[in-house]
């Protein structure tokens, strides 16, 4: 079983991304924000992380930098999952080592195929 981290400050998103998941492959675990994100992370040391970029507390992207930047995180695999969809934003999501960067509204197939790739 492999555990997932969802990071999005609009439960609506969670639970939709939850539902879409939801397996005996992934256990899912849950932030509403980059801080709490974070700190979840580095209790429960996700197989992956899957981060909005628009976030309070701390944005997406730096919660992105310092989970690659963490010795004991490195390995985790990081999709940027956002709204915020210009090539510059795209850009700094990789910048900021995410493994993959999808935009909202996505395809529920496209976002399990990615996860199944990562965690494989």
């Amino acid at each position: 079983m492999h555990k997932l981290l969802i990071a999005d400050d609009e439960p609506s998103l969670r639970l939709l991304v939850a539902a879409t998941l939801a397996s005996e492959d992934y256990e899912i675990i849950e932030a509403s924000d980059g801080g709490e994100a974070l700190a979840l992370a580095r209790s429960e040391r996700p197989k992956l992380a899957l981060l909005d970029v628009q976030m309070p507390v701390m944005d997406g992207l730096e919660v992105c930098r310092r989970i690659k930047s963490d010795e004991d995180l490195r390995s985790t695999a990081v999709v940027m999952l956002t709204s915020a969809a210009q090539p510059s934003e795209r850009e700094a999501g990789f910048a900021a080592g995410a493994d993959e960067y999808l935009t909202k509204p996505f395809s529920p197939l496209q976002l399990l195929r990615v996860i199944e790739q990562l965690v494989s």
